[in-house]
């Protein structure tokens, strides 16, 4: 193992966003990944950790949507407490004023009535730093900013911090085609913790689109971090990085695999879809070893490559008759055919809910980007569900 520099070992406050509701579901990441003294935050977890810690967990966090470090922590009473705290900090060491920047945030008081001023005092100081210095002027790019600052500020307290990662961590560079409407990566990893797949039950979509549900499982299965074909970082645009041991952390991370653990597959009613998913399967060493086949999920019968159900099935805000007809089919199909598989829906329609007609077993109210969704549980038995639980009692 390379020897580490003093920059690389130095401790800092990182911080990990996510999106609503996956909070517990991060931390259960992070402590997997072997890091304790955890502090969950509002869409946030929080801890100690070296600018190592930083670029492993960008690299090997898939609930994460950024990675932050924070910078400087002030009291807040004024606008002028903004100014004061960004222009303290040393900005010419931690990126080069030819880098363009850009600064964006949260804004949680109401001491502030223009939310946009508090981002301006502090890409302000940032100039007057350079300008200081006689340095030349740091130039903004909303946009593509080589640089990311962020800045939390709530009624007592401010916090600046750098976001190392640049483009939200979604953004995981393997998707080749996408669907209509498809599912944020990072929701779908979140997603798959959530529901409590053990990464042994034979994994199955029957509406894959594109396959990121299917992706996100396999990755997950094998070990093989979801950012692993990502190359565009904004830690590597500071000052601080240290490429040997980015290089190290790159190196040591699994990328072949010659199986599965178990079955993953899926299927859609769409020929263009299944072409999608198998495009984005060709990148990675397990895609030969993912089943995806064109077929409206009705013909599925039970079979023992099923034995959980994940999916994100088509809907349209106003529910359309033949969406609502969709809907239920799936519950049918799951009552009659999928019986004893557990069965996991995203949906943001309460009306397509409805026409399922089951009643979920647990849902969880979750966000696919923006939009508002529930995640709901399904397991349909055979016969009365207690004289199913008697049956799995006495096979334990």
């Amino acid at each position: 193992m390379a020897k580490q520099t003093a920059e690389s070992d130095k401790k800092l406050t990182i911080t990990l966003k996510c999106f609503y509701g996956f909070e517990d579901v991060l931390m259960e990441e992070l402590q997997e990944l072997g890091y304790t003294d955890l502090i969950k935050g509002n869409r946030a977890v929080t801890l100690k950790g070296s600018w190592r810690d930083v670029y492993y967990l960008n690299l090997y966090s898939r609930c994460a949507i950024n990675v932050l470090v924070e910078i400087t922590r002030f009291p807040f009473k004024t606008e002028k407490d903004i100014y004061d705290a960004a222009l303290s900090v040393n900005w010419s060491k931690l990126f080069h004023e030819r880098n363009t920047f850009a600064v964006r945030g949260a804004i949680q008081t109401k001491k502030i009535r223009n939310t946009h001023y508090p981002f301006l005092l502090v890409k302000d100081a940032v100039v007057d730093h350079f300008k200081e210095l006689n340095k030349e002027r740091p130039s903004i790019d909303i946009k593509h900013p080589k640089i990311g600052l962020d800045l939390y500020l709530t009624d007592y307290e401010g916090v600046i911090s750098l976001n190392t990662s640049g483009l939200p961590l979604f953004q995981r560079g393997y998707r080749i085609a996408t669907g209509i409407a498809p599912i944020n990566e990072v929701v779908a990893a979140s997603l798959i913790r959530l529901s409590g797949w053990d990464r042994k039950q034979a994994f199955y979509d029957p509406f894959c689109g594109a396959g990121t549900f299917l992706i996100e499982a396999a990755l997950l299965a094998t070990g093989i971090p979801s950012n692993i074909e990502r190359t565009h970082y904004a830690f590597k645009n500071l000052n601080t990085f240290d490429a040997n041991v980015w290089q190290e952390i790159i190196d040591q991370a699994p990328r072949i695999v010659k199986e599965l653990p178990c079955k993953i597959g899926g299927s859609d009613i769409s020929d263009e879809m299944v072409l999608k998913t198998r495009r984005n399967l060709r990148g990675f060493s397990f895609g030969r070893f993912v089943n995806v086949q064109s077929l409206d999920f009705n013909a599925i019968e039970a079979n023992p490559e099923i034995e959980f159900l994940m999916c994100n099935p088509p809907y349209d805000e106003r529910l359309s008759l033949e969406d609502e007809a969709l809907y239920q089919q799936l519950g049918t199909w799951l009552k009659h055919k999928m019986q004893g598989v557990p069965a996991w829906i995203i949906s943001s329609n309460e009306e397509g809910w409805k026409a399922i007609g089951l009643k979920p077993s647990k849902k969880y109210e979750v966000f696919n980007g923006d939009l508002r969704c529930s995640f709901r549980r399904y397991d349909t038995f055979a016969g009365s569900k207690s004289a199913a639980l008697e049956n799995d009692t006495k096979k334990a």
